[in-house]
């Protein structure tokens, strides 16, 4: 199955989101959680999933379909919380305002925190076996958490204005992005009641090479290529790849992980179909 194909799908993770926010009981709260939520952006995790689902069994299903939005739920909450003032404090995602300039800060706290909470009930609902479906929400809820993305985020702020090794920096990344990037891949590969090991490399492989491919453009996009401020890690002194490597020691490094993730997917499925298309988008930096 061809990416474009794939990407298709994703109107049904809009409307699985849409149809959990009728339970809202706060007209104001859903109005911020649907303006975060379906400002777009890259999708890049439902897309993920979806796309490795695919690969591995020739369709796409209902139950792949909840989990991708689950999972977009609580990335899209991480983004709103992430740029508050008291984090990365930053005006602009996915080229609109931030939540918390469009609204205000509390609106923007408590959406997030709507979303991250929904996101579980959505699962909780999903057409998935019983026993496979409190695996699922164990992994996300790991995965989010004080041992995964949550930790991460509280590792990146505490290192601002600091010279990490790359040890340090690879653990933070690892946790404030890679782990989502290892659930979509892992998710995957149990719909599909496949073995996930080779799948969660994978996901290490390619959320590694997503941040890379974010301190590369941090440096080199513009404003209206990426949908956000530009330039914030130099601002807030922030060890990344780029300032580590360089520019183009950081693009060799992209490579490296690109070529692991490639070798890797070939060992889980030999159809060149969405998730191949995938890796060569996050390849290009230019």
């Amino acid at each position: 199955m061809k990416l474009d194909e794939v990407q298709t799908h994703l109107s049904k993770v809009e409307a699985i989101f849409l149809d959990q926010m009728k339970n809202t009981a706060s007209f104001r709260l859903k109005e911020s959680m649907e303006y975060s939520f379906l400002a777009g952006g890259k999708r890049i995790r439902p897309l993920l999933l979806l796309s490795l689902y695919a690969d591995l069994t020739g369709k796409i299903e209902d139950k792949a379909i909840t989990v991708a939005t689950a999972l977009e739920m609580i990335h899209t909450y991480s983004l709103i919380h992430d740029d508050l003032p008291a984090m990365d404090n930053d005006d602009y995602r996915r080229g609109q305002y931030s939540n918390h300039k469009q609204f205000d800060e509390a609106t923007a706290i408590l959406a997030g925190d709507a979303l991250l909470t929904d996101a579980f009930v959505v699962l909780a609902k999903s057409p998935i076996d019983s026993a496979l479906k409190i695996r699922l929400v164990e992994e996300l809820a790991s995965t989010a958490g004080s041992n995964g993305m949550v930790a991460g985020q509280m590792e990146d702020m505490l290192g601002e204005e600091k010279h990490l090794s790359l040890q340090e920096l690879q653990k933070i990344h690892r946790e404030k992005t890679g782990r989502l990037f290892v659930f979509a891949c892992q998710a995957a590969a149990q719909l599909a009641d496949k073995d996930d090991y080779l799948a969660q490399k994978l996901g290490e492989h390619l959320g590694i090479a997503f941040q890379i491919r974010d301190d590369i453009l941090d440096v080199t996009a513009s404003f209206e290529s990426l949908g956000k401020t530009i330039g914030k890690d130099a601002a807030t002194e922030k060890s990344t790849y780029v300032q580590c490597f360089g520019l183009e020691g950081a693009k060799e490094k992209l490579k490296e992980q690109i070529q692991e993730a490639k070798e890797t997917l070939a060992q889980l499925t030999n159809e060149r179909g969405a998730t191949w298309e995938i890796i060569e988008r996050i390849e290009k930096v230019n």
